[in-house]
């Protein structure tokens, strides 16, 4: 799903409370300061000037008095929040019954520290009843609001929106600067840990097991192809329309000047790579055939391209007419539309911002691979049958389609064939027939 921290968030990480505060109350000095452009405000996650009354026990007037301090704490714990002292059976419901001070005195810090405490003096044993004042202070102070923790550690979290959502890595990098300077101006104690997190980090997170899931694929993808067409070479040329298809999704993103969202954007990927092959395996699955049935390599090409191009167009076509509703909003209202015959047809809402980048990532995607699918697998198929004899003679493997991995390296090597033949004096065969010489007619006559 969609990330869940703020665009901003910087942890500070420690043990000792006071001095993770500490360093959270300079770091938001520091940052106020020296502004960065872009973040609203920075904003702790903890309030650390919460006001808070404290009740400080004299011990050795409760000492004196013969009361203990747990008998202090209880009588004033049960004034102010209450405790079980019975309960009532009605039928089969129980009901609690809880004792505790009014409100008008609970609320009152005066009737609080007036409140009697009655007790069993433990030296001499007898009942007595003294004032809470008597053994007890009023301290007015200030406290933290909480202690947060993450992964066991006390963790104290400045926050913040930003004006442009757009703008949010520019944002963190700028603030990863300014924090870089904080570190070397102040001392910040060895035991404190300060480091960026927020929708960056769960950004990155996401982006790396995306780009694992894609590789995956690749790898599944190709060992399927591999089962299924016997050879090394054409599930190349099928995994190459998947890259073309990227070009075509940022291509398309940069024409119509929309935002990416990256996560709905690698998830598109993922999910166009299992839909753009079709088109390729549609087209070299029935060049084979073509060629199983006498045809030349390049007449059955060329030939394979213009009968499956309305097979390749129809599919791409269904898959972008199926996805346009989610990627423009498009909403029904059917509850409405058969009780009062009222669609409430209307485009937008909250849906389109999450399912809009996975629909255009897809849409532009497919735009793209279908002109590939045409130009592109009919080319690459012709290139890599007359180059597979000649490389698997020269190299002495015929797993030489595997050097394909290496990327544009692999032309290197296809030029290394051709120097070396060169050489050598030899020509390299490609699969093109040569030109036979013409022959002088022979004259024959008669005797």
């Amino acid at each position: 799903g969609p990330p869940t921290d703020p665009p901003v968030n910087v942890e500070v990480i420690g043990d000792n409370f006071v001095e993770i505060a500490r360093v959270a109350t300079d770091i938001r000095n520091y940052i106020d300061t020296n502004r960065v452009e872009g973040i609203e405000a920075l904003r702790t996650d903890v309030d650390l000037s919460n006001p808070e009354i404290s009740v400080s026990i004299d011990r050795e007037r409760a000492m004196a008095e013969g009361i203990s301090t747990a008998q202090i704490g209880m009588e004033l714990r049960t004034a102010v929040f209450g405790r079980e002292v019975s309960k009532l059976k009605e039928g089969e419901d129980e009901y609690k019954i809880q004792l505790r001070s009014s409100d008008l005195v609970r609320n009152n810090i005066t009737d609080l520290m007036n409140m009697r405490l009655t007790f069993r003096d433990f030296t001499t044993g007898a009942i007595k009843q003294i004032p809470l004042s008597a053994v007890a202070r009023i301290d007015h102070t200030n406290t933290s609001g909480g202690i947060r923790r993450k992964n066991m550690k006390r963790t104290i979290q400045l926050q913040s929106n930003v004006l442009d959502e757009s703008q949010t890595a520019r944002i963190n990098a700028a603030l990863a600067l300014k924090l870089d300077e904080f570190k070397r101006r102040y001392k910040v104690p060895s035991t404190v840990t300060v480091r960026q997190s927020g929708v960056g980090e769960q950004q990155a997170e996401t982006m790396s097991f995306l780009g694992m899931s894609l590789i995956y694929a690749l790898l599944g993808i190709f060992l399927i192809l591999v089962l299924q067409f016997n050879s090394m070479s054409k599930p190349f040329i099928v995994l190459t329309e998947i890259f073309f298809s990227i070009i075509g999704v940022f291509i398309g993103y940069a024409l119509t000047g929309m935002t990416m969202a990256m996560i709905m954007l690698g998830v598109g990927i993922v999910g166009l790579a299992g839909i753009v092959i079709k088109n390729g395996i549609l087209l070299i699955e029935f060049t084979d055939e073509l060629r199983s049935r006498g045809m030349r390599t390049r007449e059955a090409a060329i030939q394979a391209g213009k009968i499956r191009i309305i097979p390749v167009l129809l599919t791409a076509l269904a898959t972008m007419l199926g996805l346009l509703p989610l990627a423009v909003g498009f909403n029904i209202d059917f509850a409405r539309m058969f009780s009062e015959l009222n669609p409430h047809i209307f485009f937008g809402g909250d849906s389109v911002v999450f399912w809009g980048p996975l629909s255009w990532t897809i849409i532009f995607g497919l735009i793209f691979a279908f002109f590939m699918t045409l130009v592109m697998v009919p080319g690459m198929y012709l290139i890599a049958e007359r180059l597979r004899r000649p490389m698997e003679r020269f190299y002495g493997s015929k797993f030489v389609a595997l050097l394909g991995f290496l990327g544009p390296l692999f032309f290197v090597l296809v030029g290394v064939m051709y120097g070396v033949r060169r050489i050598q004096g030899k020509r390299v065969w490609t699969g093109q027939q040569r030109p036979q010489p013409a022959q002088k007619p022979v004259l024959m006559s008669e005797v």
